[in-house]
């Protein structure tokens, strides 16, 4: 099989040379190269025009770089690495999943840059050629969502929480400069924020063929914007960042709404369980212990702050603590934690 492969050029800075990427585009492939190279001419992506210079071509489909396990009969999951995105990792910092159904696929979250999404294309064609139906997107963080054109330049049409376009949008031009800074020009390129094609509000059910996909929205808690993948199948829930292993989580919704939240999740009917990160795959409800200590340690010590009437800047050395040597990542997180928190409780 032969996939469209377009090299990217831009300018790093102006006192530098121009950096180039190889850019895979999902959507042209095809049997023989010649037949790919004229669909590639026919009907570039849109995006190409403002693209700049480009060269396109086709070639063999590249070997996926990016590991999925088989954690259930047709259902794979990527465990994102542990860190802050940079150049070596392109913003492959979060899991990613995805779920063979008997008619065609769909995939939950994109990874954070194009370059990652492309591997979670490459991935999936290394185990069926089915039709690539949708693409879920937890919420709205960047890491979850930067390789999603990727999806939908190979057919997905892209689900998430009704409150995901406003997120994106409001966010979109600080997430693209602290993402691209962060990764570097060159591992970047091709990488930009698309919002979702179809709108959940309610709990809905998806059908991949023999297969159903249950996408439930939760109020505010780790975001405004959490959505969860519960595969009746296999008994497997995507959490997305509603919960996390190992890393310690990250607050960017309400302390108690989180909480509670969690202890509802608690009461699904899953067997194990994908979180956001670390994993990738646990043991459920058994892998929420760890989060929901660390969210109750969280309100408490927030609270006796507040009660103390200790300043916000005093609060955040103290607030958490006792959890430090639980959480890789806690003196990066913790302190932005324990400001989330004070702000939202100190009008409660």
């Amino acid at each position: 099989m032969f996939e469209a492969l377009v090299m990217l050029c831009a300018q790093a800075d102006p006192d530098r040379a121009q950096v180039c990427r190889t850019v895979l585009l999902p959507g042209f492939a095809a049997e023989t190269r010649g037949a790919c190279e004229n669909a590639l001419l026919a009907a570039p992506p849109e995006w190409l025009a403002s693209a700049g210079a480009w060269v396109a071509s086709c070639a063999p489909r590249p070997v996926p770089e990016l590991a999925f396990d088989e954690i259930a009969p047709g259902v794979f999951a990527h465990r994102g690495l542990i860190g802050e995105p940079n150049a070596v990792n392109v913003g492959d910092i979060s899991n990613i999943g995805f779920i063979i159904g008997g008619d065609s696929i769909a995939v939950i979250d994109a990874g954070g840059s194009r370059q990652v999404g492309e591997q979670v294309y490459l991935a999936i064609r290394a185990q069926s050629d089915l039709p690539i139906s949708h693409l879920i997107l937890t919420h709205m963080h960047p890491d979850h969502v930067f390789g999603a054109e990727v999806l939908r330049e190979a057919g997905a049409a892209i689900l998430g929480h009704a409150g995901l376009p406003r997120a994106l949008s409001d966010r979109a031009e600080t997430y693209q400069t602290s993402f691209a800074r962060l990764i570097g020009t060159q591992g970047f390129l091709g990488s930009r924020i698309v919002g979702p094609d179809v709108l959940i509000a309610e709990t809905t059910t998806i059908d991949l063929g023999l297969r159903e996909l249950r996408l439930s929205v939760w109020p505010t808690g780790h975001t405004a914007t959490d959505l969860t993948v519960f595969d009746t199948t296999s008994g497997v829930l995507f959490a997305g960042d509603l919960l996390f292993d190992e890393q310690i989580p990250a607050l960017d919704g309400s302390l108690p709404g989180w909480s509670a939240v969690l202890a509802e999740l608690e009461t699904l009917p899953a067997r194990q369980v994908v979180p956001g990160h670390g994993g990738p795959v646990l043991p459920w409800p058994d892998a929420a212990a760890p989060e929901a200590q660390y969210l109750g340690v969280l309100l408490r010590d927030t609270r006796a702050a507040l009660d103390a009437g200790i300043s916000l800047g005093e609060a955040t050395e103290v607030i958490g603590q006792s959890e430090a040597g639980n959480w890789l990542l806690f003196d990066l997180y913790n302190p932005r934690n324990a400001t989330v928190a004070f702000t939202e409780l100190e009008w409660d």
